[in-house]
């Protein structure tokens, strides 16, 4: 390595893929297992990353500068050959506590996941170790890197496919193993840069967990928002999202005589409440999906349709010149509809008009890119403020139609508080609550004014039909044989219930936006578990138990391992550099991960979210590292907590207001937000280097640990208390650290 240029470059390329291959790898394992188990494997296996800081601690043989280019090569082969082989390795989560074979073959996933991770960590660690006192350039470099990474992975997601990016993710790691090996290396790394280019034909079924269809799949797309399969069903097209989700898409030929002659309408059809206004209603669909929701609604001549949808190739597909445009009927061409391509609560938020029906079919999904392997996805559709965004949206005459399977006990604590926030004096007159057992769905229904007596009893066309088992009323004055349940919490409050059902009921707010975490630790059976459940709807505590396999393998394994250095000889950190280390490492993912799931709420949830905080963070970082020597120990410190203060105090109330603009506007507003605590957060770690020197290895290993740990506990503590006290969390970390760094004790001793 004979410049320094070459060194900032190999920084750069190494962290650019790591982080672009934890993220691609987190879109592709949502799908393809269901996100919190996303969530368990990708956190084991970036603790690889820290690992392999170690081993050059622990074995000195490793750490020769002339292997960085074979660490850089090894890393694209295992980044190549990891996924593939997991993929097709047969694991199914819900039998690894029953089956030993399924509990080797999780051990054989994380193992062979964390190897990509393991080795570049080795070749980030050793520029780290070998140039310590280049760190504040380097340490730009390697933040500069993860920034484009995040970039990089989201625009090659939604140019060629999650697939081929997967693929593609090898070639700078193979440009860093030419440019830091020898003739050899070389050689082999282009070779391999050769081969991972040949194998994008065939990325596509590389790159897919072999799986039994439910219906035949004739179309295929998979980018940074979704995989989403069309699938020809009979007379209909269904969208399967993300192997969890589904919406369909209804064969119509434009001939709406014949359509609203069908006597076989719609399950949640409000025809008898549209009709009753007149020709007049102002529609607005919330989850669009497929078009059903618009069908609907101008069979049920609806004078205006707003169709909103977050996965913009959904609605692309509906739209003229797409390939469903003309199968459903061009209905997205009718000029009475709009299409809107953003997230609900984001367009409410910023919409000035008023609708007499808002409408929600199952219009949340079960997975989302997030914020990369450290959270548990989730929205804000279903929260106590969007209750309120709700009931504002309304014409004085207004209906929220809001259907779930699983979550009506939940919403309708939410909606009760959310009208009492909204000044509705008696907010139990304005609901009602529907359930029909052939479909295992529940239908809340809202009303501006207090629902009368007619509203109450047909405000949908299944009613008129008088079945139990098709549709009937569980609140007010359930019809008989109807569960009491909704009745109960609307009469005791849910506090008086929850004991008595299976599932969390507490309702769920912005700052605590975990709706569909419902699962309770009481319903596990921790003496004979036969099986994981791959959600959490009838109470399993799914993300708990698996935050809880995170932090015990970190707590149990890789701390201890960190610790092993204390027992060689030689140089090594004092106890007040480890904790030091520990204390940012930990601090710096609390704070990224709880602002990327706040920040969620203001920009939209989507893939823009995640490229616009990560990027942020990670560039404000990078160049508070580079200018970490000009500012003194204590500063950076008391400007991050003071920015976190002002994030609590504050921020909440300006994105408030900034939420009527644009999707851009938002995502400049978020920039200028979070720019300076990110450029703060970019200086401790230099910082420690100076007092560690070649020790940084070690706190690398230390730093990369205590993430993990940080994202893992920070959730719990945001599930039970919310994204405040997660903040302050992470503040009181810095604040420990700052205390560490201002010790003048020496942090390593022979």
């Amino acid at each position: 390595m004979a410049s320094i240029r070459i060194r900032l470059a190999l920084a750069a390329l190494l962290s650019l893929a790591l982080i672009a291959l934890e993220l691609v790898w987190t879109r592709i394992f949502s799908a393809e297992f269901f996100y919190p188990f996303a969530f368990l494997i990708l956190s084991l296996a970036v603790l690889g990353l820290g690992l392999g800081g170690l081993a050059l601690r622990l074995f000195p043989s490793l750490n020769r500068p002339d292997r960085l280019g074979t660490y850089a090569l090894l890393t694209a082969l295992l980044a190549l050959a990891g996924l593939p082989l997991v993929l097709h390795l047969g694991l199914d989560f819900a039998l690894v506590l029953s089956q030993s074979v399924m509990f080797g073959r999780l051990v054989l996933t994380a193992m062979l996941l964390s190897a990509a991770f393991f080795t570049g960590g080795m070749a980030l660690t050793l520029l780290f170790r070998n140039f310590h006192a280049e760190m504040p350039s380097l340490y730009m470099a390697d933040l500069l890197g993860a920034g484009l990474g995040v970039l990089g992975a989201i625009f090659l997601m939604n140019r060629v496919g999650t697939p081929a990016t997967t693929v593609l993710l090898a070639l700078p790691l193979t440009l860093a193993a030419f440019l830091a090996g020898g003739r050899n290396i070389r050689i082999l790394a282009s070779m391999v840069a050769l081969g991972s280019l040949a194998l994008l034909p065939i990325s596509a079924r590389l790159i897919a967990k072999p799986r039994q269809e439910r219906l035949p799949v004739i179309h295929r797309h998979w980018d940074a928002m979704a995989l989403l399969k069309v699938q020809q069903g009979e007379g209909y097209r269904g969208l399967n999202i993300d192997n969890s989700a589904n919406t369909p898409v209804t064969e119509f030929d434009g001939n709406w005589a014949a359509l609203k002659a069908d006597a076989s309408g719609f399950l949640m059809d409000p025809k008898p409440l549209m009709d009753a206004m007149g020709g007049t209603c102002r529609f607005l669909s919330i989850g669009s999906g497929g078009g059903g929701d618009v069908l609907m609604a101008l069979k049920n001549d609806a004078a205006e349709v707003v169709a909103v949808e977050v996965n913009p190739t959904i609605n692309r597909m509906l739209l003229p010149g797409g390939s469903l445009h003309d199968y459903s009927g061009r209905l997205y061409a009718d000029p009475r509809v709009q299409v809107v391509t953003e997230d609900a609560r984001a367009y409410l938020r910023r919409c000035d008009s008023r609708f007499d029906i808002v409408y929600s079919f199952s219009s949340n999904t079960f997975a989302a890119l997030a914020s990369g392997a450290f959270a548990l996805a989730e929205n804000y559709v279903f929260t106590t403020e969007a209750f309120q965004d709700y009931y504002r949206a309304l014409s004085p005459r207004g209906f929220l139609m809001m259907e779930h399977q699983f979550y009506m006990p939940r919403l309708v604590t939410e909606a009760l508080e959310g009208l009492k926030r909204s000044g509705v004096r008696e907010p139990q007159r304005h609901l009602a609550v529907y359930t029909s057992p052939q479909t295992h769905r529940q239908i809340l229904l809202m009303g501006k004014q207090p629902l009368t007596q007619a509203a109450l009893q047909a405000p949908f066309l299944a009613l008129e039909a008088k079945d139990f088992k098709l549709m009937h009323r569980t609140y007010p004055d359930p019809v008989p044989q109807a569960s009491p349940l909704i009745e109960r919490i609307v009469r005791e409050g849910w506090q008086g219930v929850a004991k008595d059902v299976p599932t969390d009921i507490s309702p769920a707010s912005d700052d605590r936006p975990f709706t569909a975490q419902l699962g309770l630790m009481k319903n596990f059976q921790w003496k004979s578990p036969r099986t994981l459940q791959p959600h959490e709807f009838r109470g399993f505590p799914l993300a708990k138990l698996l935050i809880g396999a995170v932090l015990a393998v970190a707590l149990l394994l890789i701390v201890p391992l960190n610790l092993l250095p204390f027992c060689r000889k030689g140089p090594k950190l004092r106890a007040s550099g480890w904790l030091y280390f520990f204390a940012i490492g930990f601090g710096f993912m609390v704070v990224e991960v709880v602002l990327i799931q706040k920040y969620t709420l203001f920009v939209g949830s989507s893939a823009y979210t995640v490229a616009t905080i990560l990027f942020t963070l990670l560039l404000g970082s990078g160049l508070g590292s580079r200018f970490a020597p000009r500012f003194g120990s204590r500063l950076p410190f008391l400007a991050i907590l003071g920015w976190l203060m002002l994030e609590l105090l504050v921020f909440g109330h300006l994105t408030h207001l900034l939420a009527g603009f644009t999707l851009f506007g938002r995502m400049a507003a978020t920039i200028l937000l979070l720019a300076p605590l990110g450029f703060f957060m970019g200086m401790p770690f230099p910082k420690g280097t100076q007092r560690a020197g070649e020790l940084v290895d070690w706190g690398f290993a230390v730093n990369g640990t205590a993430s993990v740990l940080g994202s893992a506990t920070i959730l719990l503590v945001s599930f039970n208390w919310g994204f405040s006290a997660a903040l302050l969390v992470g503040g009181f970390a810095y604040l420990i650290a700052m205390g560490l760094l201002a010790g003048r004790t020496s942090w390593s001793k022979a």
